[in-house]
């Protein structure tokens, strides 16, 4: 067996990875790593999310990695795996954050601001590097719905919880 590999003399990785990328976009590879499978057995995966108004890090990238690994490898048995991205649009992280832009405390909220102009505030601010996540999210190939993610803070996402629990 004489099977030839492509030589490459000076190996450009960015350029190599661009390519790739730029061919799954050309070619739909992720929508049809899902469509080709449509009816098989469903292999259901929502992305715990990650909270927009922080910068993605490196550990990110460790933690998107592996759960990519389990999605391609369903993938790859014949399952179909829709991927749906989310963000985590509650705690603390949010408020202290919102808090510290619009320089109130907690004690404000309801006296200086209104609870509804603190609400929309936080809505605004929690969803401040969305771009950089999927800027990040594309860069890595990890393959994810990001165009009709869910969000924490939507009613429908806070009543389905309130259903399960």
């Amino acid at each position: 067996m004489s099977t030839k590999f492509t030589e490459y003399k000076g190996l450009d990785l960015p350029t190599v990875a661009s390519e790739m990328l730029q061919y799954w976009k050309d070619q739909s590879i992720f929508d049809k790593s899902v469509t080709s499978r449509e009816g098989n057995q469903p292999f259901v995966f929502f992305e715990g999310p990650p909270s927009a108004n922080g910068k993605p890090g490196i550990h990110h990238v460790m933690a998107r990695a592996i759960k990519d690994i389990f999605c391609r490898y369903k993938t790859q048995k014949g399952f179909q795996v829709k991927r749906k991205a989310g963000w985590d649009t509650h705690g603390l992280p949010v408020e202290l954050g919102t808090e510290k832009e619009l320089g109130i405390t907690k004690e404000d909220i309801g006296t200086k601001i209104s609870v509804e102009e603190y609400n929309e505030a936080c809505k605004r601010t929690v969803m401040r590097y969305t771009d950089l996540w999927n800027d990040l999210t594309e860069k890595m190939g990890y393959w994810v719905d990001m165009n009709d993610p869910y969000i924490t803070y939507k009613p429908k996402y806070m009543e389905t919880v309130w259903w399960l629990l």
